[in-house]
């Protein structure tokens, strides 16, 4: 059995990489707060390079499949910290999408796991909806 290894750099990494979402959440509740949101982004890509490693991080972005996904991601963060809040977040939103789609079905099934809330995902109107992302997925 594989076990998975927490130090101390990862413990940190997933910590920020958990402010990061909740500040991107905040900036968006706050319509769009450019200071929330680029800091959401920053905190986010840090948390990510810690918890995978800079390496990893970098050969994630840098594949060849990703590329598109990669260039619309950090043209929305820099979209985002230049100012241009609304803009920034719809392209880094498709970045995002084109790059973790493929951790959709694990994320799905952690989901499923949690015990409230993967009852009501377990519901036909939401199996539904991840049947479609399923059918969508091209296999690499």
């Amino acid at each position: 059995m594989a076990t998975f290894d927490m130090n101390d750099r990862k413990k940190i990494g997933i910590g920020l990489t958990g402010f990061g979402v909740l500040f991107t959440f905040l900036g968006l509740i706050f319509f769009f707060d450019k200071g929330l949101l680029a800091m959401g982004n920053i905190l986010f890509l840090s948390g990510v390079t810690l918890t995978i490693g800079p390496k990893s991080t970098l050969s994630f972005f840098l594949k060849r499949r990703n590329y598109k996904g990669s260039i619309s991601f950090l043209a929305g963060f820099f979209l985002v910290l230049f100012g241009w809040a609304v803009v920034g977040m719809i392209v880094q939103a498709y970045g995002f999408i084109v790059l973790f789609s493929g951790f959709l079905p694990t994320v799905a099934v952690f989901l499923y796991r949690v015990p409230v809330l993967g009852y009501f995902l377990q519901q036909p109107f939401f199996l539904s909806i991840f049947d479609q992302f399923r059918e969508r997925r091209v296999p690499v």
